[in-house]
């Protein structure tokens, strides 16, 4: 170990100098202690998680935007701590990198002279062993001295355990950290029982000391025994009667109203788009034929999702998912909670639904050959499918009081607070319905490209128009494959970046001393699984909305435009369109099929060939079909 601290100790004193003299360069050599534009968050560096306070104030006086950015100058110091050459070194570096941040009062606390020269006084002889001096930037000239000026407070260690701050006292004191002994080490399931803390008294102002207990601590909020959630299983990490504020502890201000407006505008955008695509349907229906029909129920499903999303826009993030200034637990009782996580919950997975069976659809008219007639002939079953399993599920959500709020969203939704329950009731159906629609869809693939070969094989100008068309068809699946299996197999990871670094989220807010947090001391790192990634939150409600913004790509052409133009001239004048098949627009122009007999004096029966060209999924595809379902016997034509 000797070794180890010999060798380490230079070079880390080296390389946090070098840090040092570059930072100081560009700020020059006096400390700024402006609050202009600060913020305040929850302590992430590992050193200093444990230091008598939990709030920092952001960007700190050394220029530091972010706690990544000072936990990497910061523990650099590491082994000078580990060393213990100042008991006062440790609350000395947090107390400049990781500042403290205290609600109402806007002026910088910076340490005290006092603390700086005693943690000088300790480690500087042995600086000086390796030829490196006590950091300009550092300088305990430029601090200020405690209880001079009444102006200027500052962050006095507490090193006397009689000692208690008076009434014209003008620094904020905390108890100095303890290191951990074997004495007190979290047992099973965090459990504190065995532990043995030292009790010491503190004033009003002593910053509030952390110990190896696990508890319920602010930003968390206390459960009362008047509370109607006393002892119903609310908790945070292993302690019970504890509950997550209402808009989280992990992101900062500005995070939480950038989340805001990017989910607003993705829910508009997706509502937008897929209102087009149901008005489209509305205008002509009869150009919307199996098997590319669930593509409309699919952009239905979405839009309902957008609407849960909007809700919460219009009647506010507390409105839904708070309970006062609590995040919801179990929330069957409200209406708004309950309405936005039908919407959004039933709708969603009714949505995955669809897509199997767009998938199978394909599949049998690619693969097994089935006509439009045919396929629609089953739509009933596809009915049942895509309606009652999402609301079996969305049943049992509600029976089993597994509703909650999502501090990020806004919104109520399953598994926001319990990791199993996403687990059981988002992540497995999700991946499910992924691979089960993959499966029919790569199938679908596979016959397709049969039928390009065979058609290939044809020869001459009909063949290679007929190729071209279904070309045309295999990139426009191909597309809209890529557009929903992408996003959907990205909420997937989402939920299982969520689901698998839950419980360590939760345990560092109520345990310093649990398993997670001893790991990222040891390792003197940064560790991602302090708090949940900005980005992937974003990412997942956008890739959540993705599917629904992009399922018009179908709807996407000219005969969409003529549609509307028609439409158009119909409720403003000048329109002629008419027919029995649709109420707005003649059907009959919207489809030309050429029929072809093939007759054979062993048949009884006429099979036909369509070359159907009419706008959906089948667009250019020649589609072979009989009057009872699949084809057969249709040996001139060759296998497909």
């Amino acid at each position: 170990m000797a070794v180890f601290y010999a060798i380490a100790v230079p070079l880390l004193l080296l390389l946090g100098s070098a840090v040092a003299s570059e930072k100081s360069s560009g700020t020059g050599n006096s400390v700024s202690y402006s609050s202009l534009g600060s913020r305040c968050e929850l302590i992430t560096i590992p050193m200093c998680r444990e230091i008598g306070y939990n709030l920092t104030s952001m960007p700190n006086e050394l220029n530091h935007e972010t706690q990544e950015e000072a936990g990497m100058e910061a523990h650099q110091f590491w082994p000078l701590v580990e060393i213990g050459c100042s008991p006062d070194l440790r609350f000395f570096l947090c107390s400049m990198y990781t500042p403290i941040c205290i609600e109402d009062y806007h002026k910088p606390l910076p340490p005290c002279r006092s603390v700086c020269e005693r943690a000088r006084a300790g480690c500087n002889p042995l600086m000086q062993q390796y030829g490196f001096s006590w950091p300009e930037r550092m300088a305990c000239e430029k601090l200020p001295r405690h209880g001079v000026d009444p102006e200027n407070l500052c962050m006095e260690q507490n090193n006397k355990t009689d000692h208690s701050s008076g009434a014209g006292q003008q620094s904020v004191t905390a108890k100095p950290p303890k290191k951990n002994s074997a004495k007190c080490k979290p047992g099973k399931n965090g459990s504190t029982k065995h532990c043995q803390s030292e009790q010491t008294s503190h004033s009003p102002k002593d910053v509030h000391v952390s110990d190896c207990t696990c508890k319920c601590k602010s930003p968390l909020i206390t459960i009362s025994r008047d509370s109607s959630y006393f002892n119903r299983s609310i908790s945070v990490g292993n302690v019970e009667n504890c509950g997550f504020p209402c808009h989280g502890v992990f992101f900062s201000q500005e995070e939480k109203d950038f989340a805001s407006v990017w989910i607003t505008l993705m829910s508009s955008l997706c509502c937008v788009s897929t209102l087009m695509t149901l008005t489209t349907y509305f205008i002509d229906t009869e150009r919307f034929k199996y098997p590319e029909r669930p593509i409309v129920f699919l952009s239905g499903c979405y839009f309902m999702v957008s609407c849960g999303y909007l809700i919460r826009v219009i009647l506010g993030h507390d409105e839904v998912a708070c309970e006062a200034d609590m995040i919801r637990y179990y929330a069957t009782g409200p209406i708004p909670c309950t309405m936005v996580f039908l919407l959004v919950y039933f709708f969603g997975m009714a949505s995955s639904i669809w897509w199997v069976v767009l998938s199978f659809t394909w599949f049998l008219a690619a693969g097994l050959k089935w006509g439009n007639e045919a396929i629609a002939g089953y739509s009933q079953y596809f009915h049942l499918a895509a309606w009652l399993i999402p609301t079996v599920k969305s049943i049992a959500v509600l029976v089993m009081n597994a509703v909650d709020g999502d501090p990020v969203a806004g919104i109520c939704y399953v598994g926001n607070q319990n990791a199993s329950n996403l687990r059981g009731f988002v992540l497995a159906p999700l991946l499910v319905y992924l691979l089960l629609g993959t499966s029919f869809l790569f199938g679908g693939f596979v016959s397709l490209f049969r039928i390009r070969n065979v058609i290939k094989q044809q020869g001459g100008i009909s063949g290679r128009s007929k190729a071209d068309k279904l070309e045309k068809l295999m990139i426009r699946i191909g597309i809209f494959s890529v557009l929903y299996t992408v996003p959907a197999t990205i909420v997937i990871g989402c939920h299982l970046y969520e689901s698998t670094l839950y419980t360590d989220w939760m345990s560092q807010l109520v345990c310093p001393c649990s398993e997670i947090n001893r790991e990222m001391g040891l390792s003197f790192g940064l560790r991602t699984t302090l708090r949940p990634i900005y980005s992937i939150l974003m990412l997942k409600y956008f890739m959540a909305l993705a599917v629904g913004i992009t399922s018009g790509v179908w709807i996407w052409s000219g005969k969409t435009l003529d549609s509307w133009k028609r439409l158009s001239r119909r409720l403003f004048g000048g329109g002629r369109g008419h027919g029995h098949g649709s109420a707005l627009i003649n059907p009959g122009k919207q489809r030309v099929c050429v029929k072809q007999q093939y007759q054979t004096k062993q048949s009884e029966e006429s099979d036909c060939i369509f070359e159907c060209e009419y706008e959906g999924i089948s667009e250019g595809m020649t589609m072979i079909t009989s009057t009872k379902g699949p084809v057969k016997g249709l040996s001139n034509y060759g296998p497909i």
